[in-house]
């Protein structure tokens, strides 16, 4: 079992003895391939039709790479272990443009809200694409990432737990009915072995998941959690909790985790952000599928940034942006497609609904379970 020092950061199980007693035996999906396909587009088209009428959002185009000195491209945590690819382009230049491919587009849709002229109350969506070389491959980490990355315009006094949990239980609508539509388009779904999708998330702060479990690390204490509920929202990550540990490491120049929010039995709990997971009964264990927050202010972009010890970032023209008001405040997530489309098509590996490269050691172990990976 891991530490709850070295589960803070670095997705993935980690090694492929772990991942192995993670796969189920003797699995058979329920979809084949070609019409696994054409319920997870069916499922793509519901979603993004849902989200925009639920979080008033228009599609828009997003980059697959930016320039290095943004500041634009998302870190993912806060410690570094998990970098960009980068390259130089524009043929013939005197000097070519240091760029990145994007790992998410957390910080570019904020800036796109002022780019779009949005209004307050109307935001964007996109269809982003995105390389993450510094996963560890396994059952639901791959190093090619697809999401729903959206963004709205808010008002100051909308910075507040209650805007946040309204705007998760609007995006859990339309996620339990994306399964549920394909459930009666595909009757295969209908499986006595999976329970329906739970009508409700449970809302519960990352202190209280840690008073539940004090002894458990992270990942531990999520699929302890989910066995008692199986759909949550984890309220406050990224700040520190009361031993010593953030729940998990989080990006100080996006999310905001340091303002006060929760307040019980005289404990201060922090933060204006959270995750939604899932219990997959395919697995057997927890599966994130969005990470979302309301977005920091100028304030709390320094204060978060003097807590990571980043404040260069300050420097940079993303966070010169915030600091000078030339961006709007914001609330803002990405939601994992393929985890989306893994969980509701009941499939036990991502490689059954994205196309990507993984390993041969994981490729023989899918092997032996009957688990057919797509490449």
């Amino acid at each position: 079992m891991k530490t709850k020092r070295t589960d803070l950061a670095g997705p993935g199980i980690s090694t492929y003895a772990e991942v192995s007693k993670v796969l189920p035996e003797n699995y058979k999906p329920l979809l084949p391939p070609l019409k696994r396909m054409k319920a997870l587009y069916m499922v793509k088209d519901f979603i993004e039709k849902g989200l925009a009428e639920k979080l008033n959002l228009q599609m828009v185009q997003v980059p697959l790479i930016v320039r290095k000195d943004s500041g634009v491209n998302d870190y993912l945590d806060r410690d570094g272990s998990r970098t960009p690819v980068e390259f130089p382009a524009g043929l013939g230049l005197d000097k070519r443009i240091e760029t990145q491919v994007v790992q998410a587009a957390t910080k570019w849709k904020r800036m796109a809200l002022a780019q779009f002229e949005c209004e307050v109350g109307q935001g964007i969506n996109t269809d982003m694409r995105a390389i993450r070389k510094d996963y560890f491959l396994d059952h639901d980490h791959s190093c090619y990432v697809d999401q729903w990355d959206w963004e709205k315009r808010i008002l100051d006094e909308d910075r507040n737990l209650d805007y946040l949990i309204d705007t998760v239980k609007n995006i859990w609508e339309v996620i339990r009915d994306a399964g549920r539509m394909a459930k009666r388009e595909f009757t295969e779904l209908n499986d006595d072995r999976f329970p329906d999708f739970p009508e409700e998330l449970k809302f519960i702060h990352a202190e209280e998941i840690l008073d539940m479990f004090p002894d458990l690390p992270r990942k531990e204490r999520e699929n302890k959690l989910l066995e008692k509920y199986p759909a949550v929202f984890i309220i406050g990550i990224g700040a520190v909790l009361k031993d010593g540990y953030p729940h998990e490491m989080r990006a100080a120049d996006y999310d905001d985790w340091v303002t006060p929010t929760i307040e019980k039995d005289g404990q201060q709990m922090f933060g204006l952000n959270g995750d939604i997971l899932v219990y997959n009964p395919v697995t057997k264990r927890r599966h994130e599928l969005s990470s979302m927050g309301v977005r920091v202010t100028k304030e709390t972009l320094k204060i978060q940034l003097k807590l990571s010890g980043q404040l260069d970032y300050l420097e940079l023209p993303y966070h010169q942006a915030i600091l000078n008001d030339e961006i709007p405040l914001s609330i803002g997530g990405g939601i994992g497609q393929a985890r989306t489309y893994m969980y509701l098509l009941r499939c036990a590996h991502l490689g059954e609904v994205t196309v990507s490269v993984w390993p041969d050691d994981l490729k023989n172990i899918c092997e032996a379970k009957n688990i057919v990976v797509l490449e």
